[in-house]
């Protein structure tokens, strides 16, 4: 059996080595669009991106902003986290999600936030009932034209 571990995604290689997995959450993204957007969010927003690696596989991915608000205080905002569709209910996702926690503790952060689209009552459930995330608000976004 292989070893799972956690690994940033710093060059873009290692980018786009966890491009399969995120198009399957992020399916409007094609190959330029990712790595440019990946790029821009790391020197603006410091984003940063993990894959949870089985092997040399990845298997999970997840991108984070740590953040500070008003609201929120310094926080960790996870903006992306997908595991692979055959790799599913392994507890990849939990195990990448307490790695951000860790992370976030070790760094000084107070909280961890994410928003969750509407329709993806699987990942509700995961969040609240397995990780015991409290629904706190919800989002609320308008196109600009």
């Amino acid at each position: 059996m292989n070893t799972v571990t956690v690994k940033e995604l710093i060059t873009k290689d290692e980018i786009m080595q966890g491009f399969p997995v995120m198009r399957q959450l992020r399916p409007h993204l094609d190959e330029h669009t990712y790595l440019e957007l990946v790029l821009e969010a790391r020197e603006v927003d410091r984003y940063r991106m993990f894959a949870l690696m089985e092997g040399e596989k990845v298997v999970a991915v997840t991108g984070f902003k740590p953040m500070t608000t008003l609201y929120y205080g310094r926080f960790v905002w996870v903006c992306d986290l997908v595991t692979e569709q055959n790799n599913r209910s392994r507890g990849y996702g939990e195990k990448l999600l307490s790695y951000v926690h860790t992370w976030g503790k070790e760094n000084g952060f107070e909280s961890v936030a994410l928003s969750s689209g509407l329709q993806r009552s699987d990942a509700h459930r995961f969040y609240m009932d397995k990780l015991e995330y409290d629904k706190v608000s919800y989002v609320f976004k308008k196109s600009l034209p």
